[in-house]
């Protein structure tokens, strides 16, 4: 369980960067930097596939009944599930 709780922290910074790099598209003259590259590359490069490791992971324990016993506050698999939702409609909808 402590592999899953890891995941889904990683999961949810992804997920900040990921909707920093999608405000940063609307700036008019975007920063530049190592921190603000990394950002973006932590959105939009490694967000999608760790939440799609996770959303998985956590339907597999919803399904078999052991995620009430994993100590995994609720809030934090639904946040990102929603995340990985827009994420995907962002995917779909930017593909060029």
């Amino acid at each position: 369980m402590q592999v899953i709780r890891l995941l889904l922290r990683v999961a949810f910074i992804c997920n900040i960067c990921f909707l920093f790099s999608s405000l940063l598209l609307w700036l008019p003259s975007p920063p530049q930097g190592v921190l603000i590259s990394l950002m973006i590359v932590a959105g939009t490069v490694v967000a999608p596939p760790v939440n799609f490791i996770v959303s998985g992971w956590m339907a597999i324990l919803l399904a078999t009944g052991k995620f009430r016993t994993s100590g995994i506050p609720g809030w934090l698999p639904a946040a990102n599930f929603i995340f990985f939702v827009i994420e995907l409609f962002s995917l779909i909808l930017n593909k060029r």
